[in-house]
């Protein structure tokens, strides 16, 4: 079994050599060598072969929760942060990877929030499971995608809203990014998305593509400092493939992360008043399809979408802390209805679509592509 002896400052090259040796013996790397491993990827130093050898071996064992923290820091250190973000702002979204093809639940469920008042720094990067990420349907909306911290801040103060492209914060991931695509499989960097806010937001909504990874992505998140955390992952009747939502078309499986400590819910659509829907009714297209849909919504357009959105945006108040859908550590079905007649009331009386409005006058910036949801 190889020694990791060497110091990643003075020697990389060598260094990453003897990660790869212990990889190759299917051993783990402590969360140390994980960051020192993944800052020399992000340093831009190595040869795509060997950044795609460390992801292949990481994947083939199954990556732990001490390289997931050890990756999720190197990516941290590295980030353009925004600065002056209330200290009460949520973040939803999804690890993307799921292959469903979903009209933008979570970039809706963004938009509900902030009209109830809630902060929220979405942030995200390219579509990864469907036609149109949140990117595409903002710039098909006529929502200007800002670079600069300052006026992020701005923005997020202002309209209780903010995107935050990955690529205009996480400059580091553009080495990783050539080989993830030729590689065109899932790695871990699917998973380190939604853990590496640069808004450094404390409360999370976090849809995962498989439900093996739930409690992971609780674990580092809590030795990370973050105070509210729902991971969920919805299981659709008849699919062998999780959905990184709550979904009207099973139940929903949730580990959740409150007052310190962990505990594991599962989620039914009926337990909010909602119907069900199969996945397939709420398919989604390219940006323009799903803008318009989007649109549609937050003018109040009833069916499957809605009821998602609605499903979705009554755990996310639970996890900002403005509502409890829980009795003790059990979903109270009264409370949960309550909580969704609120969001729909948004819907309804136009408050969601000022919020568009709103970030529409926003000033232009740099736009890139951005998120998943």
């Amino acid at each position: 079994m190889p020694e990791i002896t060497l110091s990643p400052s003075e020697n990389p090259d060598a260094f990453f050599t003897t990660i790869l040796n212990v990889l190759a013996h299917g051993k783990t790397l402590t969360s140390a060598e994980a960051e020192a491993a993944f800052g020399i990827i992000m340093d831009g130093t190595l040869p795509a072969e060997r950044v795609a050898a460390f992801l292949m071996a990481l994947r083939v064992r199954g990556e732990d929760a001490g390289e997931v923290l050890g990756a999720v820091t190197a990516l941290r250190r590295r980030m353009i942060p925004v600065p002056q973000v209330p200290a009460d702002t949520i973040d939803v979204c999804g690890t993307g990877g799921d292959n469903y093809g979903t009209l933008n639940v979570s970039t809706a469920v963004a938009f509900v929030l902030a009209a109830l008042g809630v902060p929220v720094a979405k942030h995200g990067n390219r579509a990864v499971s469907s036609r149109a990420g949140a990117s595409d349907v903002l710039q098909a909306l006529g929502v200007p995608l800002l670079a600069n911290p300052t006026e992020l801040s701005r923005q997020l103060n202002l309209h209780k809203l903010v995107f935050l492209a990955a690529p205009h914060h996480h400059p580091a991931m553009r080495h990783a990014a050539p080989v993830r695509k030729a590689l065109g499989i899932r790695t871990l960097f699917n998973l380190l998305g939604p853990m590496v806010n640069p808004a450094g937001v404390k409360h999370q909504l976090i849809g995962v593509f498989s439900a093996e990874w739930l409690n992971l992505v609780v674990d580092v998140l809590h030795r990370l400092g973050s105070e509210r955390v729902w991971a969920v992952c919805g299981q659709p009747e008849g699919e062998t493939q999780g959905i990184d939502e709550l979904t009207l078309a099973g139940p929903t499986r949730v580990v959740a992360l409150e007052n310190g400590n962990t505990h594991t819910l599962v989620v039914q659509a009926e337990m909010a008043g909602l119907p069900y829907a199969p996945v397939s009714a709420i398919r989604g297209g390219d940006a323009t399809h799903n803008a318009q849909a989007l649109e549609a919504l937050l003018r109040g357009a009833d069916g499957a979408y809605r009821d998602t959105v609605l499903l979705n945006a009554a755990c996310a108040l639970h996890v900002a802390g403005r509502r409890s859908i829980l009795k003790g550590l059990h979903i109270d079905p009264q409370a949960f209805r309550e909580c969704v007649a609120d969001v729909s009331r948004v819907l309804d009386n136009g408050a969601a679509l000022a919020v568009l409005n709103g970030l529409r006058t926003s000033s232009s910036g740099t736009h890139a592509q951005d998120m998943t949801g």
